[in-house]
C-alpha cells in the first residue's frame, strides 16, 4: 500500500519531479542565449517541458496503484535522465526540444508517483511540506552554483539529469503492484470524491501557476535587462529568496492546521499578487530582492496548504494528482504567457495584470478551502485530529455522537414482551444516563 510508503523516498521522488520547475528561469535563459532564440522561442521551450509534465501526470493519475509506484517512478527517473540528459549534450534545437520534453514526461511521472504517496499518508500537508522544503534547498543550491561553472544550456540540463539518478536508489522502498497488471484482480473503480471542488480547484489552479510562473519564467530577464545585474548577481537573489522559501516552507509546516485551509490560501495569494506588481517593477538591486525574496518565501507556503488541501479530497491520491497536473499545465503556460507579454506591454503592466488576476482567484480558492474543511478559518481542520469522520457532528466535549438507529420491533415479539417500550432505553453513546423511572 503506497501508505506504508517511507516518506524520505516520497520527498526524493517529489524533489526530482519539481526541480524542472524551479530551474526553469535558468532553463529558459540559458537556452535563449546559447541557442540563438528570442524569449518568446525560448519560452516555448520551457513551456514544452512543463506541458509533457502535465500530460504525464493527467495520463498516470488514477493508474499508479494498478502500474506499481516502483515500476513508475524507475520509468519516470529514467526518462528524466536520458531526455534531460540528451538535451545538456546537443546543441541542435530540435534535440533539446525532444530531450526537454522526454525529460518533461519523466519528472512529471515521478510527481505522480509522489503525490500518490503523500495524499496516501497521515499527514500530507506535512509530507508536502518535507517535498517543497527538499526541493527549493536543492535548487538554492544549484542557483548558487550554476552560474559559477558555465554559461552554456548544458549545465542546468545536466543537474536535471543527475538528480533523477541520485533519486534512483530511493525507490527501492516504492511498493510494487499488489496483483500482476493481467490479473481479473484489480482495485475497485470508484467515483471521485469531491467531484465539484475538485474541479474547481483544478480549473483554478492552472490559472494560479500560471500567474506565479510567467513571472518566474522571466525573472531573470527582469534582473539583467531592467534591474541592470549580472547573471551572478541575479543567481544569488535567486539562491536568498529560494532560502526565504525554506523559513516559509518550515513556518507553513510547523503552522500546520491551526488556521484551517483557508486563510492561508486566500490571503497567501493576496500577498503573492502584491510581491509580482512589485518585482516586475524592479530597477535595482534593493527593488528586486525585495520582490523576489517575499514572492518565494509565500509562494511553496501557498503551494503547500493547496496540495495539502487537493490530497485531502481523496485519499486514493488521484485528486491529488490530476490537481498537481493541472499545476504543471499552467506552469507550462508560464513562460510563454510571461515572455509574450513582456514583450508587448513590459514588464510592468505585465505584472500589474497578473496581481489582478491573482486577486481575484484568491476568492473561489478560498471558497473550496472552507467548504471542504467545514469550518474553520481558524480552528476547523484541527478537529479532524479527534478522529470524527468528515462531516461528523462533533459536541463540545470532542466525541462524535453516533447516529440513532430505529428498529421496528416485530409484533411477535411486542407481545411476548409489553415491558419493552421505547421509554426504557437511551441513544447510544457517551452520555449520562439517568435514573430508571421506578
Amino acid at each position: 500500500m503506497l501508505s506504508r510508503t517511507p516518506r524520505p523516498a516520497l520527498v526524493a521522488l517529489f524533489t526530482a519531479g519539481y526541480l524542472a520547475a524551479y530551474l526553469l528561469p535558468t532553463v529558459v535563459g540559458r537556452v535563449a542565449d546559447s541557442l540563438a532564440l528570442s524569449p518568446t522561442q525560448a519560452g516555448l521551450v520551457g513551456s514544452a517541458l512543463l506541458l509533457s509534465s502535465a500530460t504525464a501526470g493527467f495520463t498516470l493519475a488514477s493508474r499508479v496503484e494498478r502500474i506499481g509506484a516502483r515500476r513508475a517512478a524507475r520509468a519516470g527517473l529514467l526518462l528524466a535522465a536520458v531526455g534531460y540528459g540528451t538535451a545538456a549534450l546537443t546543441g541542435t534545437v530540435p534535440l533539446v526540444v525532444a530531450g526537454a520534453m522526454l525529460g518533461g514526461f519523466g519528472s512529471g511521472t515521478a510527481t505522480a508517483v509522489a503525490a500518490t504517496g503523500i495524499a496516501a499518508q497521515k499527514d500530507p500537508h506535512r509530507a508536502s511540506t518535507l517535498g517543497l522544503l527538499s526541493v527549493s534547498a536543492l535548487a538554492g543550491a544549484l542557483y548558487l552554483t550554476i552560474p559559477r561553472i558555465s554559461t552554456g544550456h548544458a549545465v542546468p540540463f545536466a543537474a536535471l539529469a543527475l538528480t533523477a539518478l541520485t533519486v534512483w536508489p530511493a525507490t527501492s522502498r516504492l511498493p510494487e503492484p499488489a496483483t500482476p497488471d493481467n490479473s481479473p484482480v484489480q482495485a475497485p473503480h470508484t467515483p471521485l470524491p469531491h467531484a465539484r471542488s475538485g474541479m474547481v480547484l483544478a480549473a483554478v489552479i492552472v490559472c494560479w501557476s500560471m500567474a506565479q510562473n510567467s513571472l518566474w519564467g522571466v525573472s531573470s530577464r527582469i534582473g539583467t535587462e531592467q534591474a541592470g545585474l549580472s547573471e551572478i548577481t541575479v543567481g544569488s537573489v535567486f539562491a536568498v529568496a529560494l532560502g526565504a522559501g525554506l523559513l516559509g516552507v518550515i513556518g507553513a509546516g510547523a503552522l500546520g492546521a491551526r488556521l484551517g485551509r483557508a486563510l492561508p490560501i486566500g490571503l497567501g495569494t493576496a500577498l503573492i499578487a502584491c510581491c509580482i506588481a512589485v518585482s516586475a517593477r524592479a530597477d535595482g538591486l534593493g527593488t528586486f530582492a525585495t520582490g523576489e525574496i517575499a514572492w518565494n518565501t509565500l509562494y511553496p507556503v501557498v503551494l503547500s496548504y493547496l496540495l495539502g488541501l487537493a490530497a485531502s479530497l481523496d485519499p486514493r491520491g488521484r485528486w491529488a494528482v490530476l490537481v498537481g497536473s493541472a499545476s504543471s499545465l499552467g506552469t507550462a503556460c508560464g513562460p510563454l504567457v510571461g515572455s509574450s507579454l513582456s514583450q508587448a506591454v513590459g514588464f510592468p503592466v505585465m505584472g500589474a495584470a497578473l496581481a489582478t488576476l491573482l486577486v481575484l482567484l484568491a476568492l473561489p480558492l478560498t471558497a473550496v478551502a472552507l467548504h471542504t474543511g467545514g469550518r474553520p478559518l481558524f480552528a476547523g481542520a484541527a478537529r479532524r485530529s479527534s478522529g470524527a469522520p468528515v462531516g461528523a457532528i462533533v459536541p463540545p466535549s470532542g466525541v462524535p455522537e453516533q447516529p440513532v438507529v430505529e428498529i421496528e420491533m416485530p409484533a411477535a415479539v411486542a407481545e411476548a414482551a409489553p415491558d419493552l417500550v421505547q421509554g426504557d432505553f437511551t441513544a447510544a453513546g457517551p452520555q449520562a444516563r439517568t435514573a430508571a423511572p421506578s
